[in-house]
């Protein structure tokens, strides 16, 4: 416990505050991002926050930041920490604007990095919770693709839930929230729409066709994805997973 407070602590302060214009370190940011180099964006987004630590594009950013260097993380405990900063981040943005369309999407991310992937009785637990960050998101921001793509994942995951784990949550917290792989497919589909770059998003589309039995549509949004720049440091190995279904489907 001690050690993790200590960790998200210093994702504040380890950095001295800089007397830099904001909006150059927000150029700044932005530029690692596109290299990209995340951890780079990641501490000046931190130096940001060290000069207006109420700015809650930086907060969002840390937040979504955390979720994606945690995964990559080979070390669980790191992985953890870096999850807990995420909401931590979220949570603060939240109490800056509870509205703010990318601060409920950012929190909806990092409760879905933390839960999702887990068992059926933890992916139900924050279920609720998740989909009514997401929904917030949509309804102040329908343009706010990542919020469609974590409503697709909160959809697939749950659609993937067995008779048992279902029959267990039910005892547990009574009425529970239902996916369906149709969801996930108009969710992943509207991400799409509103931009041409999500790779995560192709990927993820392409996995819920193949469960719905659409192997020609989940081939094509493959090559599709396959296609395209990469733009973020997990995009080469979301395609060499996609290039490992495509080898399946063919």
């Amino acid at each position: 416990m001690i050690k993790t407070i200590v960790f998200v602590f210093s994702l504040l302060y380890c950095f001295p505050a800089a007397a830099q214009d904001i909006g150059l370190l927000l150029k700044e940011a932005n530029r690692f991002e596109a290299i990209p180099n995340e951890n780079a964006a990641f501490i000046t987004y931190k130096q940001i926050l060290q000069l207006q630590p109420t700015n809650i594009n930086a907060l969002n950013k840390c937040s979504e930041l955390c979720s994606r260097i945690g995964k990559r993380q080979a070390d669980k405990a790191v992985t953890n920490d870096y999850y807990k900063a995420a909401l931590m981040y979220a949570d603060v943005a939240l109490k800056i604007d509870p509205n703010n369309a990318e601060s409920n999407c950012v929190m909806a991310i990092a409760l879905g990095r933390s839960s999702l992937n887990k068992s059926g009785k933890e992916k139900i637990s924050t279920a609720k919770e998740i989909r009514k960050y997401v929904d917030i998101a949509i309804k102040n921001d329908p343009r706010n693709f990542k919020a469609w793509h974590v409503l697709g994942r909160w959809n697939f995951e749950l659609s993937e839930l067995n008779i048992i784990e279902r029959t267990a949550a039910k005892l547990l917290y009574g009425t529970i929230p239902v996916g369906t792989i149709s969801g996930a497919i108009a969710a992943f589909e509207k991400s799409n729409s509103i931009t041409a770059g999500f790779i995560l998003n192709y990927f993820e589309l392409a996995r819920a066709y193949q469960k719905n039995d659409e192997d020609s549509k989940a081939i094509a949004i493959l090559n599709k994805m396959l296609s395209l720049p990469n733009q973020t440091e997990d995009d080469p190995l979301i395609k060499a997973d996609g290039r490992k279904l495509l080898k399946q489907l063919q």
